[in-house]
């Protein structure tokens, strides 16, 4: 039966009495469950997922959420925590780089310094030493930690909004490292550009993957950084450079930092000359496969273009067994690692000089060196670069050729030139060594070469790779 007597039941009178209405409403709800009603995360879940499952996939993703909001929060921590002991080293140099000797009345420096000068460069070499220390013990190199440290003490300072966001987990290393990387482009005395950057950005680095929000802090920063552009390229440009990064396979990574117009152009060289060598009816090689022979084929030809290849020096150590085709054992290319045979014999049947350098067929040990040069000192140099290819300071990878070959105890304290005397430093690294509490020792029976860290922690110098 119906109990409605007008179309509007809120206008039938009677729905004026209370208990009519009360009753009405009970007899509306009496069968049903509040169970039967949706779920918050029901609407996060697909649809053609039931029951368990379901459930059990959105435990997951907020699982797998939670644990990368955890881990870049981690990430800034440390972070911090570098920043924080670097600061500590800068405050308190002496347990890295040892007693202050200004602090003596009757000292003078024997390099004419002032007292303010010595204290400028033993806060300096403290900070590297901690940073090295730090490297050991957690496999990271000095050049590394005090990067991620300058990346924290930007945030902290510049974009303290962002940093805050970045200790809670909610923004990636890659949005922090382009935030740090932008906001220390901006002026040096200009805490009102470094506000209105980060009241810019602070929000977008939390919801924005890296390509994007790379770009919005970059027009964020060409919008508020007051110097012009002509001026921001001057001095982006004193800071061109060259490098080669190690890559799988006897492969390696050829980057420049250098202005645009200048790489355009080279760019649109490595395009024309691409296009030459493709129209050879019989080039089998990728355009990329061009292009990248035509880089190498630039540079390491004469630059009047006579055509006359540059002959650089770079050693390469190949078993002899090998040269023989009796043993399949690498060859080594110094300063890199591991390389395909067929490349060390092509090299070798082009090389105008060789030493020779005996290993033991079966352990690798170096037994002897031929010597042809009358000074000792480079014969050393050429023995001990084979023996330790790049610099023996914890994390470092220059190439021994471009190192000192250091006194590990220092000639001014009687020590000798000689191999087990001597190691490549190279020349960031060499005055750490010399300056600080980080200490150098040789392990009398084996040769082993290990350093003590200035907080004690031991760490043995990598051993050659052959």
């Amino acid at each position: 039966m119906d109990i409605f007597t007008r179309a509007v039941p809120e206008r039938d009178p009677l729905w004026s009495d209370p208990d009519l209405s009360a009753a009405y409403l009970a007899a509306l709800t009496r069968d049903f469950e509040l169970s039967r009603l949706p779920e918050e995360d029901d609407f996060l879940i697909p649809p053609d997922l039931e029951g368990h499952d379901a459930e059990s996939l959105f435990d997951d993703m907020a699982d797998l959420e939670n644990t990368v909001r955890a881990a870049r929060a981690a990430s800034a921590r440390q972070d911090d925590a570098f920043r924080s002991l670097l600061a500590r080293a800068d405050a308190e140099p002496d347990v890295w780089a040892g007693p202050d000797p200004t602090t003596d009345l009757l000292w003078r420096d024997p390099r004419g310094r002032s007292t303010s000068e010595v204290r400028a460069h033993r806060r300096n070499l403290a900070v590297r030493a901690a940073a090295a220390d730090i490297g050991v013990r957690v496999q990271l190199t000095d050049t590394q930690v005090r990067s991620r440290a300058h990346r924290a003490a930007t945030l902290a300072t510049r974009t303290p909004r962002l940093w805050q966001t970045c200790l809670q987990g909610s923004v990636s290393e890659q949005n922090m490292a382009i935030a740090a990387e932008l906001a220390s482009s901006l002026p040096a005395n200009d805490p009102e550009a470094w506000d209105a950057f980060d009241e810019t950005i602070h929000e977008a680095a939390a919801k924005l993957t890296p390509g994007r929000f790379r770009q919005r802090a970059r027009a964020a920063r060409e919008r508020i950084a007051p110097q012009s552009l002509s001026e921001r390229h001057h001095q982006a440009s004193a800071n061109r450079y060259v490098g080669v990064d190690a890559a799988l396979d006897g492969m390696a990574y050829f980057t420049a930092l250098v202005p645009a117009t200048a790489a355009y152009a080279a760019d649109r060289l490595l395009d024309q000359a691409a296009d030459d060598l493709a129209a050879n009816p019989d080039e089998t090689r990728t355009r990329q496969q061009l292009r990248a022979d035509a880089f190498v084929d630039m540079i390491t030809r004469q630059p009047d273009g006579r055509g006359a290849k540059i002959t650089a020096s770079v050693n390469i150590t190949i078993p002899a067994m090998t040269l023989l085709n009796k043993s399949d054992r690498p060859a080594t290319l110094d300063g890199y690692g591991p390389i395909p045979l067929e490349t060390a014999r092509a090299l070798a049947a082009d090389a105008t000089v060789w030493f020779r350098v005996l290993t033991d067929p079966f352990t690798g040990t170096v037994l002897d060196v031929e010597r042809r040069a009358y000074k000792v000192p480079a014969d050393l140099r050429r023995w001990l670069s084979i023996r330790y290819p790049i610099c023996i300071f914890p994390g470092c990878t220059r190439r021994a050729g471009d190192c000192d070959m250091d006194h590990r105890e220092r000639w001014a304290d009687g020590g000798t030139t000689s191999s087990i005397n001597l190691g490549p430093a190279c020349p960031r690294h060499h005055p750490v060594k010399d300056e600080t509490a980080f200490r150098l020792e040789r392990d009398p029976d084996t040769g082993q070469l290990r350093w003590i860290t200035p907080t004690g922690f031991v760490a043995d110098v990598d051993p050659p790779p052959f």
